[in-house]
């Protein structure tokens, strides 16, 4: 485990103690998930907010301008202090351990659904139930469509994959025949 990520958790522990103690736990995971996004898919903001030319200061103004009162005190206190320590580009992580922080200790979980067409908020939330009885804990799903898979899906819960596609059944009999030769 690197130091950075030590760090960031820390930093996520922190920041999902104070949204927790005022009641915005998942309101803050909304503005991260934003925030990261903005990050990670946006060339100009990444370059800006690495850029050695300006300032710590600058750019914590800039941040909190673009979310123009959107996001909460303690995000941009948050921000604030990333960036102001130069780990700016550790945001993503933020938000990866801030959700499984958050999780924990609310006992939820998220599933990535991936399917060959895409399913129904029905099913979705009939899948969520089932997975929700195995893991004990609420299952927050997002799909994810793979023509690859051919038919059935895989459910990512955590570490572990639950196999169902056709692609997966196909793949696990032709090593069974391949061993039985």
């Amino acid at each position: 485990m690197s130091l950075g990520s030590v760090a960031i958790k820390r930093y996520a522990k922190a920041l999902f103690e104070l949204a927790q103690e005022q009641g915005i736990a998942a309101e803050v995971e909304g503005e991260l998930a934003a925030i990261a996004e903005a990050v990670e898919n946006t060339p100009e903001i990444r370059s800006f907010l690495t850029a050695p030319g300006i300032s710590a200061d600058r750019k914590v103004e800039a941040i909190a301008a673009a979310l123009g009162g959107q996001a909460s005190q303690i995000v941009l206190n948050t921000m604030g202090l990333l960036i102001q320590r130069g780990r700016q580009t550790e945001i993503p992580g933020l938000l990866e351990a801030y959700r499984r922080i958050a999780g924990e200790a609310l006992k939820r979980v998220d599933a990535i659904v991936t399917s060959a067409q895409p399913l129904g908020e029905e099913e979705l939330k009939k899948l969520a139930a089932r997975f929700g009885e195995l893991t004990g804990k609420t299952v927050r799903v997002k799909n994810v469509v793979d023509p690859s898979l051919l038919g059935g899906l895989t459910v990512r819960v955590g570490d572990t994959l639950y196999d169902g596609s056709l692609r997966g059944k196909l793949d696990r009999l032709s090593k069974q025949l391949q061993t039985s030769v």
